[in-house]
């Protein structure tokens, strides 16, 4: 039972405002966020000795500092079990592309270690462990989708439509810092209730940005906006078209530029993530 497979579901950000800037360099947003059904999975094996071996080590990132072995430390660290783990990734979410690959991947650590450590932490308890890592890891650690604020971390569940997406990766890495430090990024979008920003169409302030900076991105995104209405994720680089059926999805995906990297999923506003741990609880008789 501890070798299975846990998902880490992608993310994508529906609407993205930037209202301001904080001293820090941190920026206020106001964003929706919604799961995809589709995403990086994790095994874990407990360990007696305490000792946390990420199995699939991923290129070009130390094991020191990648978000899955610093999750499962964390934990380790605040809850003082002397339990460790053999922790196996399987990687599917492309790296900087704005779905949340590694947040959810520490928050799929700190879920899954909670119960199988038992621990005894709730998803409060850990989401507040979990913005120590990122601004994302709430989201994915609360599981429902959420409209946000602060830097991410003031979360509203919200029950927006559970549409399907054509995913579209343009085949670059967009690193967070080159979108935020743009001298052009708009940082002063009036804020607005979450009722007015759900019923106003959505877009997404950090788009022009990776659209000038990017040429990648825009082609994609203007090929895109000729079947559906489509914009950035997060700061990128990913690209989404929304679509009312999986076949409407599916007959754009069949014609998707042959250099991008696309899929077709579903957003679901329930994370695939708690709905595992749930099921995995009540056949393990701790629900």
């Amino acid at each position: 039972m501890t070798q299975q497979w846990w998902p880490s579901p992608a993310k994508l950000n529906l609407f993205l405002y930037i209202t301001g800037q904080r001293p820090n360099g941190y920026h206020d947003l106001q964003t929706l966020f919604q799961f995809v059904d589709y995403g990086d999975s994790l095994s874990f094996n407990v360990r007696d000795d305490g000792d946390i071996v990420l199995t699939t080590p991923v290129e070009g990132v130390a094991d020191d500092e990648n978000l899955v072995v610093r999750a499962a430390r964390l934990l380790q660290q605040h809850t003082g079990t002397s339990q460790g783990a053999d922790i196996a990734l399987q990687k599917r979410i492309p790296m900087g592309g704005g779905l949340g690959g590694g947040s959810s991947n520490a928050a799929t650590v700190l879920v899954a270690l909670n119960a199988l450590w038992n621990c005894g932490l709730s998803d409060t308890q850990l989401a507040q462990l979990g913005i120590t890592l990122g601004a994302d890891v709430p989201v994915f650690v609360m599981g429902h989708a959420a409209f946000a604020e602060g830097i991410g971390e003031i979360l509203l569940p919200v029950e927006p439509a559970e549409k399907w997406y054509l995913i579209a990766h343009p085949g670059v890495s967009i690193p967070t810092p080159v979108i935020f430090g743009d001298p052009e990024l708009t940082r002063n979008t009036p804020k607005r209730t979450v009722n007015v920003l759900l019923d106003t169409p959505y877009a997404n302030d950090c788009e022009p940005i990776a659209r000038k900076r990017f040429y990648e991105v825009e082609q994609l995104l203007s090929w895109l906006l000729e079947y559906a209405p489509s914009r950035l994720t997060g700061t990128g680089a990913c690209v989404f078209a929304e679509f009312d059926t999986e076949s409407d999805a599916c007959q754009i995906l069949d014609i998707t530029p042959s250099w991008s990297r696309s899929f077709v999923a579903q957003g679901v506003n329930i994370s695939p993530l708690h709905r595992f741990r749930d099921v995995w609880l009540r056949t393990a008789g701790k629900a």
